[in-house]
C-alpha cells in the first residue's frame, strides 16, 4: 500500500536522526538548560511549514513555559526579501540569557538570516534546525552569502532530503510527503527532554505545562505563567 511507504520513510529518519544527532541533541539541551536556569527564555522561529517546529516546543503541554514563539505576521510571505527579518527583529524583547531555536530546511532565505545575524551580534546562543547535507548544497538568498547553519552554536540535523519530498509515485512529476516537520518536532522534544533533565540533576526544578485539559491543570499552568507574562505577551 502507498501510504506504507511514508511510514518506512519515517521510520528510518527516526533512527537516522536518533544514530546521528545524540552529541547535538546534548549540546542545544545544555545551552536551553543554561539559559532558563539564569532566567532567560527560549525564542523559537520558523518560517513557512517551519512554523510547526516553533510551535512544538512552545505553549503545550509537556514543554517549558519559558517559551515564546516569535509571529511573524505575514507567514513567511516575505521570507526571500532581504531586510525583513532585521526590521521584524527591530520590535523583539530579547534579554540577555535568552536563546533561540530557529527552524528552516534549507537555511538560505535572508528572514531566518537575518533573525539570527541579530541574536549572534547580541551575544545570544543559537540552535538551529535544518538539512544539514542538503543546505550545504545550496547558495545563500542573502547578499552575504551566509547560510543559516555558519551562524548556530549548535545545529540539529532533520537529516531531510533535498525538496523536503521524500516519497516517489509512478506518474508524479514531483516527490510527495513532507518530512522535515517530522523529524524537527523529534529532535526538538528530545532536547527539552534532556534540558529538563539537566536542569533536574542541578537541583533545580523547572516550570512545565500541564495540560489544560486535565483536572487541576489551567489552575496549576497560571500560578507558572503569571511569573513569565511580561516575557511571554509581548513580541
Amino acid at each position: 500500500m502507498s501510504y506504507e511507504l511514508f511510514f518506512d520513510a519515517i521510520e528510518e529518519m527516526i533512527q537516522d536522526v536518533r544514530n546521528t544527532q545524540g552529541d547535538n541533541i546534548k549540546k542545544a539541551a545544555e545551552i536551553i538548560a543554561d539559559s532558563i536556569m539564569n532566567g532567560g527564555i527560549i525564542q523559537a522561529f520558523g518560517s513557512g511549514h517551519s512554523y510547526a517546529g516553533a510551535i512544538e516546543i512552545a505553549g503545550r503541554a509537556g514543554g517549558l513555559i519559558p517559551a515564546k514563539v516569535l509571529k511573524e505576521p505575514s507567514g513567511g510571505m516575505y521570507e526571500t526579501v532581504e531586510g525583513t527579518g532585521t526590521k521584524f527583529m527591530e520590535d523583539v524583547d530579547i534579554r540577555e540569557n535568552d536563546c533561540f531555536v530557529l527552524i528552516s530546511n534549507s537555511g538560505r532565505n535572508p528572514m531566518i538570516i537575518e533573525i539570527a545575524e541579530w541574536a549572534k551580534e547580541r551575544g545570544n546562543k543559537i540552535i538551529v534546525v535544518t538539512s544539514l547535507d542538503v543546505s550545504k548544497t545550496m547558495t545563500s538568498r542573502h547578499s552575504s552569502g551566509k547560510m543559516l547553519y555558519e551562524l548556530a552554536d549548535v545545529v540539529l540535523d532533520n537529516r531531510g532530503v533535498e525538496g523536503d519530498a521524500a516519497i516517489e509515485l509512478e506518474g508524479m512529476e514531483t516527490k510527495v510527503c513532507g518530512t522535515s516537520s517530522i523529524t524537527a518536532a523529534i529532535l526538538l522534544n528530545a532536547t527539552i527532554l534532556q534540558s529538563i533533565q539537566i536542569m533536574l540533576d542541578k537541583g533545580y526544578v523547572p516550570p512545565v505545562y500541564m495540560s489544560q485539559n486535565v483536572d487541576g491543570g489551567p489552575e496549576f499552568n497560571k500560578k507558572l505563567v503569571d511569573e513569565y507574562a511580561h516575557r511571554l505577551h509581548r513580541k
